[in-house]
């Protein structure tokens, strides 16, 4: 069978003609041909081969890369519920002479507030009850918690940003435009962008994977809904794919009871003949995207069990990312997940933390949850640098908004609660380009307001873009009529340029 005759007769005169001038249905046609035709259609060039050895690429645009990538892959780190940056990263010694006292009016300008405490008689401060210390990060210096030692020790291999602000003052519209470009559901995700442009380097992994980590605070913790790593109005095989702890690692991946490997092939055999009939009928590239996905999960029956196996990791490794990292779900299992699938050339890991929502008993639970994520954290890094894969690789660290110095609730010297804050808030960025050893940005004394370079979560989209090559201007896809981009077509974004290398 000439694989690429077999693809063409999918081909109607009306969708031939819409395709060509619109470039869809490459990624479903690299799902379908044979490695060695794939090879033959389409190259990336490998940058760690300088003989200029080409390396396959399955789907993309052919457009893209726009320009010479600093980073091949991403990994997200992504703690749901908004860590409190006054108790981690922005030190703020004077708040201990205003303990109690009412925030300022002058501070707070009016700004808008949640409703948990817009009914408040006033807003007493509360500054963090942790020790700061300055660490020596090349360059000014940069002020870590007690509550993060691990991640103190790789400074110099962090950008800093501690003047980021969102317009969302909720979790889940606040957690959606990040994650989507868009406080409203229905947008794609930056990995599904990631995965239809730049396509992906092993086809037999999804281009866009994600993981929910279990945590340490309150199980009561916010939801987090699908539609946050789905393909919105792409086609369906972008969306990410949920890796889970319990059970099959991916839905429906084992065969069932009484079907083997043979028979399930022949199953799908027929259902790519089924499907090439409605597609010849109803000419739907949706259909393409069905097909591709019933061949990457049969695929997928092999090469992720394979991926989540840690018996062959050294000792010393495994010792690297905590006691837990061999406990299913864990944050520390997600890490050392996120680097082998790294190594297996998956364009984006995004890994969800949550239970950073603290509303009250802050003290205690920002314990729990930074001892849950700061020794991983900081292990994927170093690992990711040991290996020399920390230069082609973006690690992305940060929540959905920050926290507010006034308190929620009770106050006492060691207990207290915050509210949510998206005026300024902390997040860090390593290695794919990124300019290690940098604090980017200011506040004010109540880490309130930002005063020195802001930076918008658009600005923070626009710049993973740019280090995997993309021009988030040029990245666009037309729906109902509409140009639609991850950083949005109404409002400004930019590259955040001093973080470069």
């Amino acid at each position: 069978m000439d694989p690429i005759k077999e693809y063409l007769k999918l081909e109607t005169r009306r969708q031939f003609f819409g395709k060509c001038a619109s470039g869809l249905g490459g990624a479903a046609l690299a799902t379908l041909l044979p490695n060695a035709v794939v090879n033959a259609l389409d190259f990336s060039l490998s940058p760690d081969k300088p003989d200029g050895q080409a390396k396959p690429r399955f789907g993309g645009l052919s457009e893209l890369p726009h320009f010479a990538p600093k980073a091949k892959q991403a990994i997200y780190l992504f703690m749901s519920g908004a860590p409190s940056q006054l108790d981690l990263y922005d030190y703020k010694p004077n708040m201990g002479e205003w303990i109690d006292t009412d925030l300022p009016e002058s501070v707070r300008m009016g700004q808008r507030l949640t409703t948990m405490t817009s009914g408040q008689d006033k807003f007493p401060i509360a500054p963090s009850i942790f020790e700061f210390k300055k660490y020596d990060n090349g360059g000014d210096g940069a002020w870590i918690s007690e509550l993060l030692p691990h991640t103190a020790s790789m400074v110099k291999d962090l950008a800093i940003i501690k003047s980021v602000h969102t317009e969302a003052i909720n979790h889940d519209p606040a957690i959606t435009f990040f994650c989507t470009g868009d406080e409203s559901p229905g947008k794609p995700s930056l990995g599904a962008w990631l995965s239809y442009g730049l396509g992906s380097e092993n086809r037999n992994l999804p281009a866009f994977i994600v993981m929910n980590a279990t945590w340490s605070g309150p199980k009561g913790a916010q939801a987090l809904y699908n539609r946050l790593w789905g393909s919105g109005f792409l086609p369906s095989e972008h969306q990410g794919v949920l890796l889970r702890s319990q059970g099959d690692p991916v839905l429906f991946l084992s065969n069932p009871e009484g079907v083997n490997e043979k028979t399930r092939k022949q199953m799908l055999d027929t259902l790519v003949e089924l499907n090439k009939e409605l597609y010849e009928e109803l000419g739907d590239p949706e259909t393409h995207a069905r097909i591709s996905q019933y061949e990457m999960a049969f695929r997928m029956q092999t090469s992720v069990p394979e991926l989540a196996d840690l018996s062959k990791e050294p000792e010393h490794i495994l010792e690297m990312y905590g006691p837990e990292v061999k406990t299913p779900g864990t944050f520390a299992n997600c890490c050392i997940l996120a680097r082998r699938m790294m190594e297996r050339d998956v364009r984006l890991v995004q890994v969800f933390h949550r239970g950073w929502d603290q509303h009250g008993d802050l003290p205690k639970n920002i314990r729990n949850q930074a001892r849950d994520i700061d020794q991983p954290s900081t292990a994927l890094v170093q690992d990711l640098k040991q290996r020399g894969m920390l230069d082609e690789t973006l690690v992305v660290w940060g929540g959905e908004f920050g926290r507010t110095v006034y308190c929620q609730g009770k106050l006492s010297r060691d207990n207290y609660g915050r509210d949510h804050h998206p005026k300024c808030f902390t997040r860090w960025m390593a290695g794919g380009g990124i300019k290690g050893g940098v604090v980017h940005g200011e506040t004010d004394d109540f880490s309130y307001n930002i005063v020195k370079d802001p930076v918008s979560a658009r600005d923070i989209n626009a710049t993973i873009l740019h280090q995997l090559g993309i021009d988030h201007e040029r990245l666009t896809y037309k729906f109902q009529g509409l140009d639609h981009r991850l950083t949005g077509v109404e409002e400004k974004a930019r590259v955040i340029t001093e973080l470069l290398a």
